[in-house]
């Protein structure tokens, strides 16, 4: 399932993100999904849940894509 979000700024971490798209409910899930090894972004496995997301980036997890925009 692909969801689209839209940057306010220029960035927005990783977590942030998480929550944000709804795929998760609080930070805590997020950090552990992304120290899990569950989170990839741009085909990589991301395991900072600080990385910072621009436009353009693509991030997969548990089935969904998150396109940023």
């Amino acid at each position: 399932m692909m969801k689209k979000i839209n940057l306010d700024g220029d960035f927005i971490k990783l977590d942030q993100l998480l929550k944000t798209a709804d795929i998760v409910g609080s930070g805590g899930q997020a950090k552990l999904m992304i120290l899990n090894g569950d989170v990839k972004v741009n085909g990589v496995t991301i395991n900072q849940r600080g990385k910072k997301i621009r436009q353009g980036d693509l991030v997969e997890v548990e089935g969904y894509k998150i396109k940023v925009e």
